[in-house]
């Protein structure tokens, strides 16, 4: 099944923008947002939208043959979180690769703000929750602002725990696995690597029922064609009836909704002569706009696997790439508005991690998704006083300083009087 879900994108919640308020004759009918987006609102929709098309096709250059299944929202809210703990270069190759720089932090974090309230309320008939968390070693002196402006415009949870105790990393893995109902169950090692000092987590919980659920006595055995060449037994579930539809030489587009009718399920299909990578390559804010757009309620059939997938990576390398490396180096970042220099001792923060797992489940009743992010600031040492106690076997020589020539060299397995 790996071209269908590649290709779903992860954008199963996008159909609280525009092209969707069109109204269809499907058997539910589609209804419009309960309240128009504001500007700021609108333009960072746009921009982790943006953001998520082009964090996708990098993570695709690297995967060509795996299934990708990431939350470009889920991402961007936990990065977010950060943003307001960087200063200087670190935050605006940040606000950058988030696709923000139109907008000043007060519109970004307001925007957030309501995002959160709009899409955690729009539509009683689907489950979405979003919960965000930071987590921080006791003793780190974080600014109080930064854990102010977190809490006022994320809603988030913000602790100080023993890090240092191995039962801190299932306090907060506990955390995750209550926030994504049980589908996802960790986030961040067990015992905590010594040098993290910080996490921000965001978590994000999907459960919608189709709105015209596919029939369970309609799925049948089929075969799904994976891009070897080679056929996969699946189960292929079917429904008929007046879908939002596009098509070009490309793709077949088609919006499955759920619920009622606010979230949506979009997929393209890459025509039969056209990869799965090509599709891929024409991918842009531009082009899937203009798909969008181009849906109209047609009468079809549907075929669908069934299916399940759990991924994960790393997102530090494709961040990287997409301009934020400098928030990744040591002694280079700025995170001076998550705790000041001076009151670190000469230590110096940093992102260590950016670590993503999600999970989606389609079935004919509907789809459970669910992804969690974690950033992880980690801080450079202040070296320390070492002990070394030669008690044990060990090689010795004397050498000359000025040539560098070794004159004795031996080792020592005993000690004699």
């Amino acid at each position: 099944m790996k071209n269908i879900i590649g290709i779903l994108l992860t954008f199963v919640i996008l159909c609280f923008t525009r092209s969707c308020s069109q109204t269809p004759t499907q058997t539910t009918e589609e209804r419009i947002l309960p309240r128009a987006l504001t500007t700021a609102e609108s333009k960072i929709v746009d921009s982790d939208n943006c953001f998520g098309i082009k964090l996708f096709k990098e993570i695709n250059k690297g995967e060509t043959t795996k299934s990708v299944f990431i939350s470009p929202l889920s991402i961007s809210m936990a990065l977010g979180m950060t943003l307001n703990g960087a200063s200087g270069a670190t935050y605006d190759s940040m606000r950058n690769t988030l696709e923000l720089a139109g907008l000043t932090e007060q519109e970004i974090n307001e925007s957030y703000k309501s995002l959160i309230e709009l899409l955690t309320g729009i539509d009683p008939k689907v489950k979405f929750d979003i919960a965000n968390s930071i987590w921080y070693r006791q003793g780190l002196p974080v600014e109080q602002n930064f854990v102010k402006v977190n809490k006022d415009y994320f809603n988030a949870e913000v602790k100080s725990l023993n890090f240092s105790d191995p039962s801190s990393g299932g306090v907060i893995n506990r955390w995750v696995d209550e926030k994504t109902n049980g589908k996802i169950k960790e986030i961040v090692p067990v015992p905590i690597p010594r040098d993290v000092v910080m996490y921000l987590i965001n978590a994000i919980y999907f459960k919608g029922l189709w709105s015209n659920q596919f029939k369970k006595e309609n799925t049948k055995d089929d075969f799904f064609n994976l891009i070897n060449g080679t056929r996969k037994p699946c189960k292929m579930m079917y429904n008929k009836g007046d879908f939002k539809y596009f098509e070009n030489e490309q793709l077949q587009a088609v919006d499955l909704l759920y619920g009622d009718s606010l979230f949506s399920m979009t997929i393209l299909l890459p025509k039969r002569n056209v990869s799965i990578d090509a599709l891929i390559g024409q991918l842009s804010k531009e082009n899937w706009d203009s798909w969008i757009r181009n849906l109209r309620v047609q009468e079809g059939e549907i075929y669908l696997p069934k299916f399940k997938l759990a991924y994960e990576k790393s997102l530090n390398d494709v961040l990287k790439t997409l301009g934020m490396g400098i928030a990744f180096t040591p002694y280079i970042a700025d995170f001076s508005r998550i705790a000041k220099p001076e009151n670190l001792g000469g230590e110096s923060l940093y992102i260590t991690n950016v670590r993503h797992k999600s999970f989606v489940e389609v079935d004919e009743e509907g789809t459970v998704a669910a992804a969690v992010t974690s950033v992880e600031i980690g801080a450079t040492s202040v070296p320390q006083l070492f002990e070394m106690r030669v008690d044990r076997p060990f090689i010795f020589a004397i050498r000359e300083k000025s040539s560098e020539t070794i004159l004795f060299i031996g080792k020592i397995l005993d000690i004699s009087s």
